[in-house]
Formats: C-alpha cells, structure tokens, sequence
C-alpha cells in the first residue's frame, strides 16, 4: 500500500511538472517564438500555447514600442564645429521570429547604427542648419536606421533629437548675435513707433488745417454774402425813395412849386445882404402866380389890408 501511494503521488507531481513546462499564457501584446529539436516553427499567441516538453523551447516577445535613449554624442558638423547630440530611437517589433533569429541584442546592435548613421548625417550639414532643422535631421535618421532595422524584423517609428549643446565659443557668438538681433528689432520697433506718431501728428494737422481753411472760407462767403445782401437793401431802399421823390414831383403843379418859391425868396430878403440877383427862370416861374393873384382881386372888393398888399406883389412880378 505504501509503495502504491508513493508512485501515485510520483505520477501527480511528474503529470503537474510536466503541465508547468508544457502550458505557457501569452498575454495579447506577446508573442512566443517556438523552436522544435533546435529549427523554428514560427510564433504562437495570444491565449494557452501547448509545448511538446523537452521538444520545444519559447522565446518571449514583447510587440509593444519601445525606446532606447542614445547618450550624448560628439560629431563633427560639415564646417568643423564639434558638437554633442543625444536623442531617442522610438522601434517596435513587426516580425517576432526575425527579432530573435537575425539580431542577438538589438538594443546594443541599433544603438550602434544609431551613432554611425548620426555622425554620417551630421558630417553633411552645416552648423547653422544642425541648430535649425532639427526636424528634417530626425527623418534623415528614421529613414536611415529603418532600412538597416528591416531586415531584423523591427521598425524605427520615431527618432527625437533631445539636445545639441554646441562649443562654448559657439554659444556665446550665438549669444552675441541674439543679443544684437533683439537690440536691432527694438530699435527698428521704436523707430516704427515714433514714425507712426509722426505720421499721426501730421495728419492731425493736416486734418486741421483743412478744418481751419474750411472754416475761413466759409466766414468770408457769408461776409461776402451780408455784405451783398446789405448792399442790395440799400439799393433797393435808395431806388424806392428814388420812386417815391419821383411820383410826389410829378404830382407836383406849378403853382405849388410858385408858392415854394416865394418862400425860399423870402427867406433870402430877410438876410442882412443888401443886394438881391433875381435870376429870370424865377420870374418867369412867378408870373402865372401874379396873374392868379390879379384875377382874385379883380373879381372881388379887398376884405382887410390883404388885398393890395397881394396887388402889389402882382405888380411887381409883372413886367
């Protein structure tokens, strides 16, 4: 009975060693490769992949991306300058089978090309354009380092440029040089500024006189405009007194202008002077008052003292 129960229990621990070796669970970013007697048959997973114990030997591999980071180094630019670069190599494993029969440390094998093909391309690139085209010197090496990876079984998906730390004297020209750059766009910002002023003072001032030639002109047409509006009223004011002198002297008979007459002759024989010039348009004037005077008498007997006075004066206008 002892003897019985230690050979079944031999059996169970031989059946769970051999379950343990033969049973493997590939998770879904793995992949196994499977080599039978020493020759690959190709790579199983995901899920329970069976092994023929003893037969089969498995290599795990890892189908996630991956990066491997280049330490800095030193290259020489196509002008001679000296620089130190480092950068990142991003790659992911397309082919496991490749990965594992082609390279036997990739990490180390891409790292080495990494350097190779890094001096290559910076030994054809002025410094200037190290510093400034970093981005066209990342493709450059992708494209460089994916056509040695290919064969292997693996792709290059990025490669990132970190740092490029230039020599000292290089810094410091560079640093130079942005300092006079900045110098020179602020003073080529104030001088922008102060011709914007200027050209804003200018046209204020232009805006100005315009306004100011505008207002005067328009001051001397509205003094020009009273000015004739004044002087239209006085004319027409004149031209109407002119009418109104006209019709009252037409209106005017020759007995009133006979009586005017002998008024203004009266006034002059009550001055002091003691000679009088009578000229005869005067007495010819006066005569058909001496006769109106002569009838008025002759038709009617004097009523005071009136009437031979205004005989006399009748007399004395007639020749």
């Amino acid at each position: 009975m002892l003897t019985s129960a230690i050979v079944a229990v031999l059996v169970i621990v031989l059946i769970a060693v051999l379950g343990f070796i033969s049973i493997r669970i590939v998770r879904e970013y793995q992949r196994l490769v499977l080599f039978r007697l020493g020759r690959c048959v190709g790579d199983r997973g995901p899920g329970v992949v069976f092994l023929i114990p003893i037969a089969d030997q498995a290599v795990r591999i890892d189908l996630r991306e991956q990066f491997l980071q280049t330490p800095h180094q030193t290259c020489i630019t196509k002008d001679n300058a000296p620089i130190a670069i480092d950068f990142l190599i991003y790659w992911k494993v397309t082919d496991p089978a490749l990965s594992v029969i082609e390279v036997a440390n990739f990490a180390g094998a891409s790292q080495g090309v990494a350097t190779t093909t890094l001096r290559a391309v910076i030994g054809d690139i002025p410094l200037d354009d190290v510093l400034a085209q970093r981005e066209q010197i990342n493709h450059v090496l992708r494209s460089k380092l994916d056509e040695v990876t290919e064969r292997w079984g693996v792709r290059i998906t990025t490669v990132e440029i970190r740092e490029i730390v230039p020599p000292r004297e290089v810094q410091e020209a560079m640093n130079r040089q942005m300092t006079a750059e900045r110098m020179r766009r602020a003073t080529v910002t104030e001088a922008e500024g102060k011709r914007q002023a200027l050209v804003t003072v200018a046209e204020g001032e232009k805006q100005s006189a315009i306004l100011q030639a505008e207002g005067a002109r328009q001051s001397t047409i509205l003094r020009a405009e009273g000015d004739r509006q004044s002087r239209i009223l006085a004319a027409e004011g004149y031209s109407l007194a002119l009418d109104k002198i006209d019709s009252i002297a037409r209106a005017i008979d020759t007995q009133t202008m006979s009586l005017q007459y002998l008024d203004a002759f009266k006034q002059i024989g009550q001055s002091d002077s003691t000679t009088l010039v009578v000229p005869m348009e005067l007495v010819a004037m006066l005569r058909p008052l001496g006769d109106m005077i002569q009838r008025a008498s002759a038709g009617s007997a004097p009523a005071n003292g009136a009437a031979p006075e205004a005989t006399s004066v009748a007399k004395a206008l007639t020749p």
